[in-house]
This record gives structure tokens, sequence and C-alpha cells, in this order.
């Protein structure tokens, strides 16, 4: 019976990366589907009048809602606080000066806007913030010479280096493995890093071999129009990265405190409409994630169920790598499967596989550094991601392009990163 219900289970699974590739079944609804389908097929009951007995309805539905909370909370503030940045005009502000400081020169141009995007994702990541910039600094790239496809990649892996710093997003590694703040950030530099060194190589081979391609694309009028914040309040988007990683302040405090000092050092008109109308475009803006990370906490009650763990359990001990050298052939050479929501994806499958991981035995640490490392794959080059095509679309660029031109220099990151991890954490 066991086997019948662990194939059942991983069917389950299949079907929903299949129609999720195939985009006939978005995320936000694959997940609670899969939940409810695994936690059926485990023999979980629906309902139940014993109060003390494991539900669908109870456990997985209603405790997986809330099972994300930190990690929503986290979102929530980050899109509040990005929104600030932006209102208040030190994103702008960040942008032109890094432009001025690197003239019209392609290369010194895109590796500025590789480190000032990285900046500004590392505060707040959403997708509007992503278009916000993208919006801004690829044309100017693109008028210095740069490509196209190189342009939008420069705003790719920027992407990829500011969530892995970002203080909203780590909330779903605290919940996902049970880990504390001060250890997550802890492995930051670490999966941070080796994508850092890929991306700085990636642009000047790029550039360097790939020639100019001047396009004249002007900047919109009423960007080009706003004024300067002082130069003091263009320190406000690394406050809360310096009180979550160097102070160890727990997230929503150490956002609401990058909020106040936004306020107090640019000094903006109307400082509570500012601050109420960032609240809500934030919300708007991270409502999707957020709708995502009830996916994700749904799945993980399904999949942690004593029934399904017990059905699931020496098929995962099998999975776990004992030795240094299957730690990093598994999740170095597998990490392609963090594309298309598969089960190395933190944000689709692979909150529960890796969940399933650290309850098999597998080091927690272990499993959340090299999670961390296989997402830089999918935040750089999964077609999937709203990010890639909205930049996709933006450039004129097939979404699969970029895809093809980032996945073996991001995979190779993530071989060295868990390389280098395997010296610092007991696998």
């Amino acid at each position: 019976m066991a086997t019948v219900q662990a194939f059942g289970i991983f069917l389950i699974f299949a079907v929903c990366v299949v129609l999720m590739m195939a985009r006939k079944l978005p995320t936000i609804l694959a997940l609670p589907i899969m939940a409810v389908g695994i936690a059926l097929v485990a023999g979980i009951p629906f309902l139940s009048s014993d109060a003390a007995q494991f539900t669908v309805a109870k456990d997985v539905l209603e405790g997986g809602a809330m099972r994300m909370s930190t990690a929503i909370a986290g979102l929530i503030f980050g899109g509040w606080f990005g929104k600030v940045l932006t209102k208040v005009g030190v994103t702008h502000t960040i942008i032109r000066k890094a432009a001025e400081l690197a003239g019209d020169k392609p290369l010194p141009i895109a590796l500025a806007f590789l480190l000032v995007a990285s900046l500004i994702f590392a505060a707040s990541n959403g997708l509007g913030m992503f278009i916000l910039v993208g919006t801004i600094i690829v044309p100017i790239m693109i008028s210095a010479g740069v490509s196209p496809i190189t342009a939008g990649s420069v705003l790719l892996f920027a992407n990829g280096i500011g969530v892995t710093f970002s203080v909203g997003t780590l909330g779903v590694y605290i919940d996902t493995l049970g880990l504390d703040v001060a250890t997550v950030t802890s492995y930051s530099w670490l999966c941070g890093i080796p994508l850092i060194v890929v991306a700085i190589v990636w642009i000047v081979w790029s550039i360097k071999l790939g020639g100019k391609t001047r396009k004249a694309w002007a900047m919109p009028a009423e960007q080009a129009a706003e004024k300067n914040v002082r130069s003091i309040a263009l320190v406000s988007p690394i406050i809360p990265v310096v009180l979550v990683f160097v102070c160890k302040m727990q997230l929503v405090p150490a956002i609401l405190i990058g909020i106040v000092c936004t306020l107090i050092l640019s000094t903006p008109r109307n400082v509570v409409q500012v601050v109420s109308a960032s609240f809500v475009e934030g919300i708007q803006e991270t409502a999707g994630a957020a709708a995502l990370m009830i996916g994700i906490g749904m799945t993980l009650k399904a999949v942690m169920a004593p029934e399904v763990a017990a059905v699931l359990q020496p098929v995962i001990s099998a999975m776990i790598p004992h030795s240094t050298l299957m730690f990093v052939l598994v999740f170095g050479l597998l990490s392609v499967l963090a594309i298309y929501r598969g089960p190395l994806n933190v944000w689709g499958l692979g909150s529960g596989v890796v969940a399933l991981l650290a309850a098999s035995g597998m080091n927690p640490i272990a499993a959340m550094v090299a999670l961390r490392l296989d997402s830089n794959v999918q935040a750089v080059c999964d077609p999937t991601n709203s990010h890639n095509v909205w930049i996709s679309d933006f450039t004129k660029v097939d979404v699969n392009e970029y895809l093809k031109k980032t996945i073996l220099w991001v995979m190779v990151s993530t071989l060295v990163g868990l390389v280098i991890a395997s010296f610092f954490v007991t696998i």
C-alpha cells in the first residue's frame, strides 16, 4: 500500500511540474492543489470529528495558510519599504548618479548598474521595483552601446544577487527549515559571492566579445524631470540589510527602522501621504508572492504530515547525500531542476522537497545553503519568472535566449558555491 501511495504522490508532483512548464496551470494554483492531492493520497481525512486528528481542512488548508507568516510579513514590509524609496526619489537618484559616474562607456556603465541594481533589489525585489529599475537603466545601457540581451541580463543577474541578500525573502528559509535569522544571514555571503563573481566575468566577456550595438532609447520625460534627493539619503536602501545581517535584528523591525530613517534623511513633503500610499501599493505589488507563499505553506504542511512522511521516508532518505562529493554533484549538476518551479525551487516544489530532506536527517543548514545556491539558477534563468518575461518583452529578446545565455554560467557559480560550502557546512 505504501508503495502505491508513494507512486501516487510522485505522480502528483510530476503532473504539476508538467502543467506548470506548459503554462497550463499557474504555480499559485498548482501548490494548493498539490498539497490537497498529496494529503488525500496519503490517507489523511478531509474532515474529522476528532479535534486532535490531522486533517486536510484544519491543518493543510487553514494551518498551511498561516505556515509562512514570517515570510509573508517580510514580503509585505519589504514592498512597503521599496515603495517609500521610490516615492521619496532615492531609487531614481542612485541610478542617475551611477550613470553620471560611469559615463557612456559600455563596460563601466554595465558594471555600475549591476552594483546599483543589486543594492536596490536587496532592499526591495518585487516585480514593480524590477520594472521601475529596468525601464531606467536598460535604455541607458543600450544607448551606451550595450546589446539588449546583455543589458537585460545585467538586470537579471542583479535580481539574483539582490534576492540573496534581501531581508524580505529570508523568511521563506526561516519558515521552511525552522532556522533562526542569524543562521540564515550568516551564510548569505557564501551563497552570493560566487554569483557576483560569475556575473562580473559574464558581463566583461559579453561586452568585450559581443561588440557594441548602439541604439537611441531616451528616458521618459517625467523620469528625467525628477529632482535628486540629498546624498545622505542614498544610504537608506542598505539600512535594513545592515540591521539584519550585522545587528541580527528581526526582519519587520529592521524594515520599519529603514522606512523611518529614509523619511528622516529625505524629508519628503506630505510624509503621511507617502507612507500610507506606499503601504497600500506595497501590498498590491507583493500580493502575488504572498499568495504563492500561502501555497508553499500548504505544501509544507502536507508533506510534513506524519502520514505523508511515513510514505516518503524511504525514498527521501535514499536521496540524501552522505558525502561531500555527492552533495556537490546532486545539488550542483541538478541545479537546472530549480527552473520551471521544479523540485529544487524554493518558490515551487522545492519547499516541500527540502523540508522532507531535513526531516529525514539531512543537516538543515546544508539543505538551506544548497537550496539558496540552486535558487540563483531560478532567479536569473527561469523563463517562468515574471521578471524574465517582462525583460524579454521590454528588450524584444526571446525569453529562452536569456536562459541559453546565462544557464551554464549560473550553474558554474552554484557548483563553486557548493564546493566552498562543503568546507564550512556539515553534510
